[in-house]
């Protein structure tokens, strides 16, 4: 898919919010507060976007931090027109949705579609797709940023209320990549990773990593992307999954030997890095395109999905095994397309083994679904936990699910929801 092709995809300026009559207005809350659904649980709405202070679009999932508190980004909205940043504080049986951060624009970043990390000093993390510099390798629009959130303190060191923004690096196109779609990933020392879909020497992305240095951080980049005969990779939507040896693993939308992505991972080799194809995707059984992150286990398998491809032409789940110095790929689902379509994002594993996801497409409405894949004797059984069905639950989620301690399910979609700019949810058991 062309760049302006997912662009436009993802980031639909002319939505328009759903009108719900006033009357209606307490019947749909109801509706809302409380949905059962298959296997004795219930789906809830645990915020509805509305364009304004709170932002609108969410396009990345959400993270949650040791006392069950949510953390996610709106790609447009807030206070200046230019996403936002918020928070969902659980208090008892309610949910406190605060806006931490609004973008400005310019220097200061614009249009988050990343999810937002915790790291090692409890702050937040996360990206701009656009802003920062404003000379960008021509770009009619600076390139993007890296951010850090954290609570704003007193001299004393007690918090004091609100949230203060530092920029940690404003990309410039080339040679250090634009657009970083994806979130970052922390190392054991603190060092942190994330990848540009466009930008780098070769002008289809780069995997970069900042380091800490003093009060602030060094950019380097690993490795950079290119086009043309040979590539095993190019144009990274995801980001990457780090293991204990400090190998990077992620995936590539485009490029390949077959032109429909691959999986890569990046080994550190004396001062550089050196890139293997560990799959490259044909289109065909396997899938192709794949937009989505991988999720690393204990065990050292990495699992994925592909928004195409597969044996019924919507997607795939697919799973790759460290074997022997080498990798075993297998494809362990196939979506049909229609009420299974492809999934635009990673899948997450309980406690169990048991994984979860969202189809962008699929469902009974058409506008995206909530699924569980149940490991077997005989392999993978696919169970539908939630067909979304606009504008009540909200629809085409992007995002990946995360999953808490007491296997509650949690999300956002992109659209719908009351007023038409996209909703938080939840599944409880």
């Amino acid at each position: 898919m062309a760049r302006q092709q997912l662009a436009a995809s993802i980031f639909n300026t002319n939505l328009r919010p759903t009108t719900v009559a006033p009357l209606f207005l307490p019947v749909l809350i109801a509706l809302l507060v409380m949905c059962p659904i298959g296997h004795a649980q219930t789906f809830n709405v645990l915020h509805n976007f509305t364009l304004g202070s709170d932002g609108g679009v969410p396009v990345a999932g959400l993270n949650i931090d040791a006392a069950g508190n949510l953390y996610g980004t709106a790609s447009q909205g807030g206070a200046y027109g230019y996403g936002t940043v918020f928070k969902l504080a659980h208090r008892n049986s309610s949910w406190i949705f605060t806006t931490l951060y609004s973008f400005a624009g310019g220097v200061d970043g614009a249009m988050p579609i990343a999810p937002v990390v915790i790291g090692p000093n409890n702050s937040l993390y996360g990206t701009t797709e656009l802003g920062g510099l404003q000379d960008c390798d021509g770009a009619r629009y600076a390139c993007g940023t890296v951010f850090n959130l954290r609570p704003a303190t007193h001299a004393t060191g007690s918090v004091m209320g609100g949230w203060s923004k530092a920029s940690v690096y404003a990309f410039t196109g080339r040679p250090d990549g634009a657009e970083p779609f994806s979130g970052v990933s922390f190392d054991s020392s603190g060092n942190m990773y994330g990848t540009t879909y466009a930008g780098g020497t070769g002008g289809d992305g780069t995997v970069y990593r900042e380091t800490p240095s003093g009060n602030g951080w060094v950019e380097s980049v690993i490795y950079s992307f290119a086009s043309g005969t040979g590539s095993n990779a190019c144009l990274p939507y995801a980001g990457v999954v780090i293991d204990s040896a400090g190998n990077l693993y992620g995936t590539a939308s485009a490029c390949g030997t077959n032109g429909y992505g691959s999986v890569y991972m990046l080994s550190p080799s004396g001062g550089g890095w050196i890139e293997t194809p560990l799959h490259e995707f044909s289109g065909g059984a396997d899938g192709g395109s794949p937009y989505g992150g991988l999720l690393l286990d204990a065990s050292g398998n990495l699992y994925g999905t592909t928004s195409g491809g597969g044996a019924g032409g919507g997607g795939t789940v697919f799973e790759l095994t460290p074997t022997g110095g080498g990798w075993v790929f297998q494809t362990i689902y196939s979506f049909t397309g229609g009420a299974e379509g492809g999934s635009w994002a990673g899948v997450t594993m309980d406690q169990a083994g048991n994984l979860y996801g969202t189809t962008l497409y699929g469902g009974g409405y058409g506008y995206g679904n909530i699924f569980e894949l149940t490991p077997t004797e005989s392999g993978w059984t696919y169970t539908s936990l939630y067909d979304f069905d606009p504008p009540y639950g909200g629809g085409y989620p992007y995002s990946p699910v995360i999953v808490d301690a007491s296997g509650n399910l949690y999300g956002t979609t992109s659209e719908y929801g009351i007023h038409g700019w996209g909703t938080v949810w939840e599944i409880t058991p």
